[in-house]
């Protein structure tokens, strides 16, 4: 009997793990460092307990401290939620030692899996379909050179006990392989504490597709269908979906058959996930397996109905799988999509602050037989952290097919508020507009072949473009009818009354004439056409939402100097609405230049600068390496931009510095 479960982990996953256990009625213990007394999993949990300092390897990585608190606390249980400890088979064998129950599979099992080289040569033996690669420990970057010459270009180089996208590189080249194995291995070591490195075979327009397996203790093993993560940055997942726009009900289950084959052959029991690369012939192979949950679980929960951390725990307390293969029904679909602390506009670099203004859609069914659900560990107020994963939430929708749940999905991103750090919304909303994503046309490569200058914000045009003009003159008019109504405070308007304004916005100017009412009014351009806008919009307000013509959108508007910032399906825009004459003169005001920075090497985020490979004076070349990065456990190489001298270093190793904080400049 499980009565109390400490949860080896932070952030979202630990607050989802404690829903799960309240709900069954057991009592949950967190775990936190120095820089989360305040996280919202602590709050959320019966008792908690203070491991360490910040550092990962002083906290959440230090099995010695969460055995310590488990006996402190008298929890019978741990559930270890994924990354940190969660395929350590080291912890799940001292936990064992001790009596306490591990919520996951077998250590040996763990160990099995855990090292990628093993886990290959273990799955060709099942009969699983694996990738050419070199299965042997590489010792240093030339000999890597060499294995990739001889499995042929392009290649990925891997971290053995990697995961999440961590030690991961493709080379296409000598130079990139050897680059490569050095970053791929210091990323290892850093996220890992395991610096051995193999590599393997490319597969050219891949598809990412992984099956979830469940397994009990008396020798069932079940696959839940498959999961698509082909929409990836830098191998890191940030949407996927259940099931996969791609996948026959033939692929489906052989792919899931050779999944349950090769957890059966290593006695798996617990919640997993087998990773297979997918051609656009449907051939797939082995990647790896992931002995623990995945962050991506909860389509899989949506589409199946089945509670995976409920079944984890139940399978960890003795008992059997309640229901067969046969059971398994894939219903409707969702889509993930991850939140992440970053800078689309800068190469998705990590941020770090304080959330300023955090409000996530209304989670639960909608009318219209979708349904929201969001998955998080932060709340307004709390801090973004340099020190771990920047995940902020896992936004999910749920719909009858696959359309529907895009649709809702795109409007509960246009309905997420966050403000106070950098963040991907804009991002994520711009590939639901994608047609190849609508499509259902995916491979690993889409973000770099949809954004191949990288991510920059959407521009309305046409239809886009005037409703957003009528959003603003509705919006403006409401600020200025209620500025007039302040005594005393603002005697005169910013603009005279009238019917006739200027909407300028992405370099687009409308004329338009309003008639004013209590629920919006109606705008019409000068051309004749009619628009009727109704509208939640009141001064102060963030986000509003607003119906045009019949269709509705939620828009966010924030006041912008002298216009409004309106922000709506990816797209970020400066709207002024001016009368006639004030927007003739704005045309002869003119335009202030950012300052050349062309010069110096600012910092692209906060981080720390882990080494310098350059001197004041040297002479650099374009794509020389001049300093290196690391924030949030990834390494960023900054290189020279073009040729210059190094006239002055302002930081030195260690130094933690902000976004665009100075770090070099050149004559």
């Amino acid at each position: 009997m499980i009565s109390k479960i400490l949860i080896a982990n932070r952030g979202e996953i630990a607050c989802r793990v404690m829903r799960t256990a309240k709900r069954m009625g057991i009592a949950t213990v967190a775990v936190h460092s120095e820089a989360d007394a305040g996280a919202l999993h602590v709050r959320m949990a019966d008792e908690a307990v203070a491991i360490g300092a910040a550092a990962s390897s002083q906290s959440y990585l230090n099995a010695e401290r969460i055995i310590d608190a488990v006996r402190q606390t008298g929890a019978d249980a741990v559930h270890p939620g994924y990354g940190f400890l969660s395929e350590n088979a080291d912890f799940a064998e001292a936990l064992e030692a001790a009596g306490i129950t591990f919520i996951g599979p077998p250590a040996s099992a763990i160990r099995a899996m855990g090292d990628k080289i093993t886990s290959k040569k273990l799955a060709a033996e099942a009969g699983v379909s694996t990738v050419p690669g070199h299965m042997g420990l590489i010792e240093d970057a030339e000999e890597a050179v060499a294995i990739a010459r001889s499995i042929g270009y392009p290649v990925m180089i891997k971290a053995s006990a990697g995961g999440g996208g961590k030690g991961m590189r493709i080379a296409f080249s000598d130079e990139e392989a050897r680059a490569g194995f050095q970053s791929s291995r210091n990323e290892a070591k850093t996220a890992f504490g395991d610096d051995r490195i193999f590599i393997e075979k490319f597969v050219t327009d891949p598809r990412h597709i992984e099956i979830q397996v469940l397994g009990d203790r008396h020798g069932t093993v079940l696959h839940l269908g498959e999961r698509e993560c082909s929409i990836q940055r830098r191998n890191q997942k940030v949407i996927e979906e259940a099931p996969s726009p791609f996948l026959t009900e033939e692929t489906r289950e052989a792919m899931g058959a050779q999944a349950v084959a090769l957890a059966q052959a290593v006695g798996y029991a617990s919640a997993g996930t087998v990773e297979f690369i997918v051609d656009g012939a449907r051939n797939f192979y082995f990647l790896e397996m992931n002995t623990r949950l995945q962050v991506e679980h909860p389509v899989t929960e949506l589409v199946t109905g089945i509670d995976l951390v409920e079944q984890m725990i139940r399978v960890a307390r003795g008992e059997k799988l309640a229901f067969s293969q046969a059971d398994v029904r894939l219903t409707g679909s969702a889509i993930e999509s991850r939140l992440y602390a970053e800078d689309p506009l800068r190469n998705f670099l990590p941020s770090i602050g304080r959330l300023t203004r955090y409000r996530p859609p209304l989670e639960g069914p909608r009318a219209d037989g979708t349904l929201l659900r969001n998955d998080t560990g932060v709340f307004e107020g709390g801090e973004i952290s340099i020190h771990y994963d920047p995940m902020i939430a896992k936004l999910c929708s749920y719909g009858p097919d696959r359309h529907s749940a895009i649709e809702a999905m795109g409007d509960a991103l246009d309905a997420f508020e966050m403000e106070g750090v950098g963040h991907n919304l804009a991002f994520l909303s711009a590939v639901m507009r994608s047609p190849r994503f609508r499509e259902g046309r995916l491979t690993t490569g889409f973000i770099a072949e949809e954004f191949p200058e990288g991510f920059a914000l959407g521009e309305p045009d046409g239809d886009e473009a005037l409703r957003l003009a009528a959003v603003a003159l509705i919006a403006e008019d409401a600020l200025q009818r209620r500025a007039g109504q302040i005594s005393g405070l603002l005697r005169h308007p910013r603009r005279a009354p009238g019917p006739d304004w200027v909407v300028s916005l992405a370099g687009q100017e409308f004329a338009l004439h309003l008639s004013p009412s209590p629920e919006g009014g109606v705008v019409k351009t000068e051309e004749g056409r009619s628009l009727t806008v109704s509208s939640s919009f009141m001064p102060g307000q963030t986000l509003s939402r607003f119906v045009i013509d019949g269709v509705g959108m939620s828009v966010k508007i924030d006041r912008a100097g002298s216009g409004l910032r309106l922000r709506w399906q990816g797209m970020d825009v400066r709207a002024h609405v001016r009368s006639p004459r004030v927007a003739a003169l704005a045309k002869l005001m003119p335009v202030k230049l950012p300052p050349d920075t062309s010069k110096s090497l600012l910092c692209p985020m906060p981080g720390v600068i882990t080494s310098l490979a350059v001197r004041e004076g040297d002479v650099v070349e374009a794509g020389q390496v001049l300093a290196t990065v690391e924030a949030m456990k990834m390494e960023n190489v900054l290189r020279a931009e073009r040729r210059g001298t190094v006239q002055r270093i302002a930081v030195s190793p260690g130094a933690s510095l902000a976004v665009d904080e100075l770090i070099m400049e050149f004559a």
